[in-house]
């Protein structure tokens, strides 16, 4: 451990360009004079360190891992498969914990210290980072990191693993051709994120669509237009968010829009976007049935403060057509409730 910190620090306060190849080549030089019988064996580990977040590169590397979560420097966890378990990881200190946030947030434009102590970003592959350090954690910093991972290709694979039932995909297949308007609702890691991908690569390539994501994770074929929120910088400016980015997709032209997920006054520019000929658009909540799912939306449209009751309660009710709820037990995610909305906001029958 003490060669890779050594070689590694050497690297870092050198000229090497940060270019993995390049500080692969470094590092491999370094360890054969450090380290001559192990340098092909460690110089991976000193790559990590200088341009990742070294200890847990390997971790978000494996396949099978889902979430990683970090509880101070030497308390590591991963989601394997829905189950949590102690990883085989460690920091130093919690000033290197801080430096490996810092190394790959700061390419982003992004901080963290004490007068930031929470920050969002989205890592090369598409994974999700959060971290919050003292003072607002109150023992050490803490990470939490979501993979982007895209193993399910189709909905033809999600019959199979059992997730979906036959007829589930083949109506949400012909609800997404013939542009009717679904939402995604679940808990974290329920598998929204997946579905929605799915969905999405149904829509026609003839047809342009309009993604809008905090963390753009969505891999669409087709015409796709990708726009990602952004939170402020240091002095408090240049904040974008998923409002914003609303309005603005409706002058790019988009025959579809799909909003990675709705959580807050957002929700009202999309119930505006779905009743003027934006049918057949996606997006996800947090929420625990179809019933829930619609309230939810109608309290975040209504916290935009803009309009009343009444209105968003009958515009969201034209405009949704299905909803679909999909919960996670254990390692095993799957389709609960599929089901239509009225005009009337009445939720029908199971599908």
């Amino acid at each position: 451990m003490g060669v890779i910190e050594r070689v590694a620090g050497q690297i870092a306060s050198g000229s090497v360009p940060m270019r993995r190849a390049d500080v692969a080549a470094e590092a491999e030089r370094r360890l054969r004079l450090a380290a001559p019988y192990r340098a092909g064996q460690l110089t991976g580990a000193v790559v990590d360190r200088v341009l990742g977040l070294g200890p847990l590169e390997p971790l978000l590397r494996d396949p099978e891992v889902t979430d990683v979560l970090v509880n101070g420097p030497k308390e590591v966890w991963v989601d394997r498969r829905g189950e949590l378990s102690r990883a085989d990881a460690s920091f130093a200190s919690n000033e290197e914990l801080l430096a490996a946030v810092e190394r790959v947030i700061a390419p982003l434009g992004l901080r963290i210290d004490r007068s930031c102590p929470m920050v969002d970003a989205r890592l090369p592959d598409g994974s999700r980072l959060h971290a919050v350090t003292p003072p607002a954690s109150v023992d050490h910093p803490i990470v939490a990191i979501r993979r982007f991972s895209q193993a399910v290709i189709s909905l033809e694979a999600l019959v199979s693993l059992g997730t979906a039932s036959e007829s589930q995909a083949m109506t949400l297949a012909a609800a997404v051709r013939s542009r009717k308007t679904i939402i995604v609702s679940g808990g974290t890691g329920a598998g929204k994120t997946t579905l929605l991908n799915l969905l999405g690569s149904l829509i026609p390539d003839t047809e342009r669509v309009v993604t809008i994501e905090d963390a753009a994770e969505l891999r669409l074929p087709g015409h796709v237009v990708r726009l990602e929120a952004h939170p402020p910088n240091a002095e408090g400016a240049g904040e974008i968010t998923i409002r914003s980015l609303l309005r603005s997709a409706l002058r790019l032209r988009p025959d579809r829009i799909i909003v990675g997920e709705v959580r807050g006054p957002e929700a009202l520019d999309l119930v505006w976007a779905l009743n003027t000929g934006h049918r057949g658009s996606l997006s996800t909540v947090h929420a625990n049935s179809p019933e829930e799912a619609l309230w939810r939306l109608e309290t975040l449209a209504l916290s935009a403060g803009d309009t009343s009751e009444t209105t968003v309660r009958r515009q969201l009710h034209a405009a949704v057509d299905y909803i679909v709820q999909i919960e996670r037990t254990g390692p095993e995610r799957r389709i609960r409730a599929l089901a239509t909305v009225g005009s009337n906001g009445e939720i029908g029958d199971d599908l």
